[in-house]
């Protein structure tokens, strides 16, 4: 394991990227010791409607735009080999770079659905993961299906940066400075300009 690089991957529509997405990146990279972050943003959330979403091009370039940072790097892995599920998504990586440590991030907004994801237990037993911290959800995600189901799987938080060398299932929840801004909110008050205007 020596010498493999640490992969933060941070999955999701991206509608539109925002500052609270590299917040909670370079909150990853310091809290876990990772080497990189990669935003794989989705071609289509299979929990949304389609005629919520940008296009994706559209999603793709402000992601680029709001990342700028050495160790952020936009992917369209998922488009490109058209991949819509997580759990499809992780087995591709894990194949395609069998020599990479990866952990997958999500907000606690997104622990609190997890339960919801395709062969959300699969995803699970194949890649540690690291939630983090986000108003107003952090107390009552804790609550939900999947902090219950793999409890006995939670690191405490001194230990995260063990996390990316720990067998699955293995997850952390990491305290960090809460960030305010969201999508739905970016959305409803700039519409469109939401994803042509530097989001910080």
């Amino acid at each position: 394991m020596l010498g493999k690089r640490r992969i933060g991957l941070l999955g999701g529509s991206f509608n539109p990227a925002h500052a609270g997405h590299r917040h909670i990146s370079l909150e990853a990279l310091k809290r876990l010791g990772l080497d990189e972050i990669w935003w794989l943003v989705s071609p289509q959330n299979p929990l949304k409607q389609s005629d919520e979403m940008a296009d994706y091009a559209t999603r793709l370039g402000a992601a680029q735009t709001v990342a700028h940072h050495p160790r952020i790097h936009v992917m369209d892995i998922e488009a490109q080999a058209g991949l819509i599920y997580t759990v499809d998504t992780i087995a591709y990586l894990q194949q395609a770079f069998a020599h990479t440590q990866f952990v997958w991030l999500m907000g606690a907004d997104n622990l609190s659905s997890f339960h919801r994801w395709k062969a959300w237990r699969a995803i699970a037993a194949m890649v540690p993961i690291a939630v983090l911290d986000r108003a107003p959800y952090g107390m009552r995600a804790l609550h939900q299906r999947f902090a219950r189901t793999f409890a006995a799987a939670r690191l405490d938080e001194r230990d995260a940066r063990q996390l990316a060398v720990s067998a699955a299932p293995a997850w952390v929840y990491l305290s960090i400075p809460r960030h305010p801004l969201s999508a739905t909110y970016l959305r409803k008050t700039l519409g469109k300009a939401a994803f042509t205007r530097h989001n910080g």
